[in-house]
């Protein structure tokens, strides 16, 4: 669900081919036929919006070599990650820095048994750089893309017998709801009503479930009510115990409801288990690194692959173009903010708040994206790599005509090369 800005390369500089190229394109009639059953079967609803289609006619192809360079490192990451959000959990002036909303920091900083984790989902979105492969955040709360990643991956798979996929996320992660909810567990799958993308993981997760044998219920939070550390769900379908919960609602989105819903418990104190767990929300935040300095923990990995963070009254961002500006908890891109791109008005307004409320912003150095050549004209790409339990399970490809990765880029499909 989150994105970032990327940096316009001169026009001659391109992805070396040996680390990533476009494959070509099928031909209409057997693309429309992939996207048609994307749609019906695996739950994009939104693969057409307006007079644009948001799935691209062809695959990306990556060397399995890279493949296996990027997917250690994601999983050194995601053990980072976990290690540095158990010492930051513990304490509370690091927990200060995270720009998190005061209800959830104060959850967090609880010396209260943790509710147990029904398995932990985290996708990091990698770009290939003038500096080489970088990473631009982690996506460790609640991370999107799912069925594009898995069903329509796995369809354009088909039309290319001497390609693989990276993986399949999406049954992944269902393997790991199943085994922790057990046989015929009944799980809830949260998501906010109006949000489509949320919807369709929701939706395509409980499909998958069903294959399982569970028993998967779409619900709201509003409807999960809490008994000696109990879910109990309450809907027309369905009025009992739970034996596990997918929160794909964001975890400051819980902290708004009225404490009366006993929205703690997804995080605290609770005793059915629950992905993504309540510390997730710690590298969640794009001021996860303020906390480094203070750590014990070390994080090569992530100094390594993320840009250079910083208090906003620690750099120069309002005079020079190597900074961007983002919120704590950047969503799809809405507050990733840099003065060449934005209007003179909308720039003041961010400026103005950066400036005075600068717990809830974060500077970023900006990195060099090399784009790539595809039958669509340049395009700049993401490929953001899941881990499932630590482990590296598949990827979430994107192409953006512009520098800016977010909710208007077009999905694309990974596939590997057979041989090294």
């Amino acid at each position: 669900m989150n994105a970032t800005l990327l940096d316009l390369p001169p026009v001659t500089q391109m992805l070396p081919a040996n680390d990533l190229w476009a494959e070509r394109a099928l031909d209409p009639a057997a693309f429309n036929a992939v996207r048609r059953r994307a749609l019906l079967n695996g739950c994009k609803w939104d693969a057409q919006v307006g007079d644009t289609c948001t799935l691209a006619p062809f695959p990306l192809v990556m060397k399995r070599s890279v493949w296996k360079q990027l997917a250690a490192q994601a999983e050194a990451l995601a053990t980072e990650a976990a290690a540095a959000e158990r010492e930051i959990s513990r304490r509370p002036d690091l927990l200060a820095r995270l720009g998190l909303p005061s209800a959830l920091r104060q959850v967090l900083a609880q010396d209260a048994p943790l509710t147990p984790a029904a398995g932990r989902i985290i996708r990091f979105d990698f770009h290939l750089t003038t500096g080489g492969w970088r990473i631009s955040e982690a996506n460790s709360d609640v991370p999107g893309g799912f069925t594009e990643a898995s069903h329509f991956t796995a369809l354009m798979a088909e039309h290319f017998p001497d390609l693989t996929m990276a993986g399949n996320p999406g049954a992944i992660w269902t393997d790991a709801l199943a085994n922790a909810a057990g046989p015929g567990g009944n799980i809830a799958l949260l998501a906010a009503p109006g949000f489509m993308e949320d919807q369709q993981v929701v939706s395509f997760l409980a499909s998958c479930l069903q294959t399982r044998g569970c028993r998967p219920h779409l619900a709201r939070p509003e409807q999960i009510f809490w008994q000696d550390g109990q879910a109990r769900l309450a809907t027309s379908g369905y009025a009992g115990p739970l034996d596990a919960i997918v929160r794909f609602y964001q975890a400051e989105w819980l902290a708004r409801l009225p404490e009366a819903t006993g929205w703690k418990c997804f995080f605290r104190n609770g005793r059915t288990p629950v992905t993504n767990p309540a510390l997730a929300v710690i590298s969640e935040s794009k001021r996860f690194p303020l906390t480094w300095p203070d750590l014990t923990t070390a994080l090569p990995t992530w100094r390594a692959l993320l840009p250079e963070t910083r208090h906003p009254r620690e750099v120069p961002w309002g005079r020079s173009d190597d900074w961007l500006l983002k919120t704590a908890m950047c969503n799809t891109g809405d507050t990733v903010s840099h003065r060449a791109w934005m209007s003179s008005h909308d720039w003041l307004k961010t400026s103005l708040s950066a400036r005075f409320f600068p717990e809830n912003w974060v500077a970023q150095r900006r990195f060099e994206s090399l784009p790539l050549a595809t039958s669509m004209g340049s395009r700049h790409a993401c490929i953001g790599i899941y881990t499932v339990n630590g482990k590296a399970a598949g990827a979430y490809a994107r192409l953006s005509e512009k520098p800016v990765i977010n909710y208007a880029a077009v999905d694309v499909a990974l596939l590997l090369e057979n041989y090294e």
